[in-house]
Formats: structure tokens, C-alpha cells, sequence
């Protein structure tokens, strides 16, 4: 009976290690299914890209004028008495909860503060003149009055310009790299080259025309952008962005690979492509399959960074179903607009700064550089066309494009600050980007990066620039 049972049991132990084998097997194949089907499945094709599609009123086309005007932004007396006006006529803003800094938003008795020094301190005549030490203009871009800022570098004879098209995101605005601007133009003698910067204005965002159909998404914005370069006679030319720049900036390498020479971005992430999400669930299960431990909590406990984007997505969600109605709210009153954009300054830079009572704000930023930037959007009543864009990029005509699994030749950097909102190991981005020359960390740094860190930003790109350069001295000898 001993050696019958002993059988039997043998018997049962080699059942259930084919129970487990075949449920392990299972769960592998489950696993490396997807990941295999969508690694190797060939990349969607490029959709038609119509480079004169009008955005304008339709009776402007007939009386369409392609001059570049100069124009200077300006803070008239009628603005200025407006907006103190409804500051001061406003309603009381509702106290916060006891013990709350901004875990529920912009806490309104710090809020009176940043009001009061709108009205009584903010310098709107000084402030003019700084946002026009450079030049700006305007032209008509697909319909669209599109402006923008344009610095041309001082250099010595035989120096090569290279021009740098930067594009800013929401809530942010041209004004996000007016700190980095002298340190980008500045010319070197270590380096062969100096740059030209041509910062514009988002189509719906401050200085910039909206639409007035629907459609304008960020890879119709892309087009808008690529037409602009072409308009100021560059062929070629390299491309920086972050947030909505970053998307925009990325589809131009999509569209348009042999005009783009390099492109650098301080937020990479595949919206669009589901390698990344498969492998943010795989590393949940182990991290150390995805990323490496020095930057592993940017990802993970995947909990933690769901509740994050959580706690930081409301606005998203609203902005890309009913801008119209939200913005409604905010184009009616500074103080609405001012606690809606400033709430991001403060947590997009850093995560702790919820808990702190003043949000952090002046930790980075100067009170008169943000404020300047909520002037931006009341002047010229754009918070409701900025916000347009999330609803027409965050559709089913833009998801299904798949713009992010077609990969582009174009060379590209990478810098991921500490406390961006999104990170990707380098080896997922270069599915997107084979030609990933750089992906470097800091252990500093959030969203607004060129306002926040303009020296570790402006280093970045200089040297990205250099080595796009020398990428493509090799490419054209190894010919």
C-alpha cells in the first residue's frame, strides 16, 4: 500500500506541475503576445497632409496678403483699467478648508495676494517693454494670423546661424523662453555655430488667430508651423518643444523628416502608441525590465503615478470635451483665469508643492514673469481657442491617425526633468526615434523647464544642436 500511495502521489506532483507549467505558459503567451504583435506590426501610412488647408474666414482667402509685419505687444490704458476694475469688483472668494494649501486647487486666501499685486504692484508699463525688448511679428499663415518672436545672433564673420524654431504648450506661452533666449543666441567660440530663434505663438494661443471651424489639431498645427519656417526662407532648420510643443514638434519629424535637421524635446512620450503602455504594465509586474533603478520611481509603484495623473488630469478631461463652457468662466474674469494657470505653475513644477501653503510658485518663477503670462491670455481673450486644441487632438480623427508608431529618421534628443508628468526609457522612445542620439535625466526640474531651469535648458539644446550637426557630418561620409 506504501509504494501504491507513493506512486499516487508522484503521480498528483507531476499532474500539478503541468498545471503549473501550463499555467505559466499561459500567462507568457498572454504577455509577450501583444507585445510581440505590436512591436513587429508595420507602422500605419502616413495620412495626406494638404499644406494650403484654410483656417480662416472664407472671404479673407480672396484678399490673402503672405507679408511679414513687425508688431509689438501692448498693455493699453483701457486694458489696464479694465482689469483692475474687475479685480476689484469681484465676489469674495470662498475661504479655504482648514489645514488645506492646494490640495483643492489655488487656495484663495493666498489667491488674494497675487490679486492685490496684479492691481497695486504689477508694473504694466515695464512689463510692455520687457516682453518687446525683441522683435516681433505677424503673418498669415492657411488663414491664420500667426506671431512670433525672431532673435538673430550677433556673430563674427564665417560663424555659421542655424535657425531653432521653439514651441511652448498650455498654459504656457512664448514667454516661457525669454530667460533662455540671450544663452541660445549667445555666440561661442567653442562652438561653429550660433543660433536664430523663431518662438511663435501657438493658432488660439495669446498673439495667434483660432480657427473658426473645427479640425485644427496639433498635426494640422504642425503644417501651420512647417509653413511658417518655409515663409521665413528656411528649407532646413531644427525644432524644440515641450507639452503641446513636444507633440506638435514630433509630428513636424513625421511629416516633414527631410526639412527637420534635429529635434530636441524636454517631454517625449508616445501618446499614440500602445508599445508604451504594454510596457509601463509589464515593468509594474517588474521594474527592472523596463528602467533602470535611478529613475524608476518617475513610473512606478504604477499606482502611485496613476494617482498622480489623476489628481493632475480634471483639467484635460474638461478641456478636451467642453473647452467652450469652462472657458466661458475664465475669459470673463482675471481672477477665475489667473487661479486656473498659476494652479499649474505651481503643481507641474513640483509635486510637494500641493502641501505647501503658497503653492511654491515664487520658489522658480518671479511674481512678474507669471503674471506676465496670465497677461498674455486675458489681452487677447485666448484661453477658450487655446483649449480648443485638447478637444481637436484628443479625438477619434487624431487617435486613429497613429502618428507615434511611424518612426522618423530625424535625430533627436531627449531631456527628462525630475518631476515631468510623463517619463520613457530611451529604449521605448527609440521605436519612435531610431536615431535617438541623447536621453538624459535630471534630478532637477518640472514641466516648464525652459522658465523654471533656463541654464540646464539652453546648455541641453546647444549641445544637442552640436551633435545633431556632427551626426550629420558622418551620415554624409559614410555615403
Amino acid at each position: 500500500m506504501t509504494k501504491v500511495g507513493t506512486w499516487v502521489g508522484i503521480l498528483e506532483m507531476e499532474g500539478n506541475f503541468k498545471m503549473l507549467r501550463l499555467i505559466l505558459l499561459t500567462i507568457l503567451v498572454g504577455v509577450s503576445a501583444p507585445i510581440l504583435y505590436f512591436y513587429f506590426q508595420s507602422p500605419p501610412p502616413l495620412p495626406d497632409i494638404d499644406l494650403e488647408e484654410w483656417w480662416g474666414p472664407k472671404l479673407a482667402k480672396s484678399k490673402y496678403n503672405d507679408s511679414i509685419v513687425p508688431f509689438q505687444v501692448e498693455f493699453s490704458n483701457l486694458i489696464v483699467k479694465d482689469i483692475k476694475e474687475r479685480l476689484r469688483d469681484r465676489h469674495p472668494l470662498t475661504p479655504p478648508l482648514e489645514g488645506i494649501a492646494f490640495e483643492y486647487g489655488f487656495n484663495s486666501k493666498q489667491l488674494e495676494s497675487w490679486l492685490k499685486y496684479w492691481v497695486e504692484e504689477y508694473p504694466f508699463s515695464a512689463r510692455e517693454k520687457y516682453i518687446n525688448q525683441y522683435k516681433h511679428y505677424k503673418t498669415n499663415i492657411q488663414g491664420l494670423n500667426i506671431h512670433f518672436v525672431r532673435v538673430t545672433p550677433e556673430v563674427p564673420e564665417g560663424k555659421e546661424v542655424v535657425p531653432l524654431l521653439l514651441l511652448h504648450g498650455w498654459p504656457g506661452s512664448f514667454l516661457e523662453f525669454y530667460d533662455a533666449i540671450p544663452l541660445l543666441t549667445a555666440a561661442n567660440k567653442d562652438r561653429d555655430f550660433a543660433v536664430e530663434l523663431i518662438i511663435p505663438s501657438l493658432p488660439g494661443y495669446g498673439f495667434s488667430s483660432g480657427a473658426v471651424r473645427p479640425g485644427l489639431g496639433a498635426d494640422k498645427m504642425a503644417i501651420v508651423m512647417r509653413n511658417l519656417m518655409s515663409r521665413l526662407g528656411y528649407k532646413k532648420y531644427y525644432i524644440q518643444g515641450g507639452d503641446w510643443g513636444a507633440i506638435i514638434t514630433s509630428i513636424m519629424t513625421t511629416f516633414f523628416p527631410n526639412e527637420i535637421l534635429g529635434y530636441h524635446t524636454n517631454m517625449a512620450f508616445l501618446m499614440t502608441h500602445p508599445w508604451s503602455s504594454i510596457v509601463l504594465l509589464l515593468g509594474s509586474i517588474y521594474p527592472p525590465l523596463v528602467v533602470s533603478s535611478d529613475v524608476a520611481d518617475r513610473m512606478y509603484p504604477l499606482g502611485e503615478h496613476f494617482s498622480y495623473l489623476l489628481q493632475e488630469s480634471g483639467y484635460f478631461h474638461i478641456q478636451s470635451t467642453k473647452p467652450d463652457t469652462i472657458g466661458v468662466a475664465l475669459a470673463d474674469t482675471p481672477a477665475g483665469l489667473a487661479a486656473y494657470i498659476l494652479e499649474k505653475f505651481s503643481t507641474w513644477t513640483k509635486p510637494e508643492y500641493r502641501s505647501k501653503l503658497d503653492g511654491g510658485l515664487t520658489q522658480r518663477f518671479t511674481k512678474e514673469k507669471l503674471i506676465d503670462n496670465v497677461m498674455v491670455y486675458w489681452v487677447t481673450n485666448s484661453i477658450t481657442t487655446s483649449m480648443r486644441l485638447y478637444s481637436e487632438t484628443f479625438n477619434k480623427r487624431f487617435l486613429g491617425l497613429g502618428l507615434d508608431r511611424i518612426p522618423t529618421p530625424v535625430p533627436t534628443s531627449v531631456l527628462q526633468a525630475k518631476n515631468e508628468l510623463t517619463y520613457e526609457p530611451d529604449w521605448v522612445l527609440k521605436v519612435k526615434y531610431p536615431n535617438l542620439l541623447k536621453a538624459a535625466t535630471i534630478d532637477d526640474g518640472g514641466h516648464f523647464l525652459a522658465m523654471e531651469l533656463p541654464d540646464v535648458f539652453a546648455k541641453d539644446v546647444l549641445t544637442s544642436i552640436a551633435s545633431f550637426r556632427n551626426w550629420h557630418t558622418n551620415s554624409r561620409s559614410e555615403l
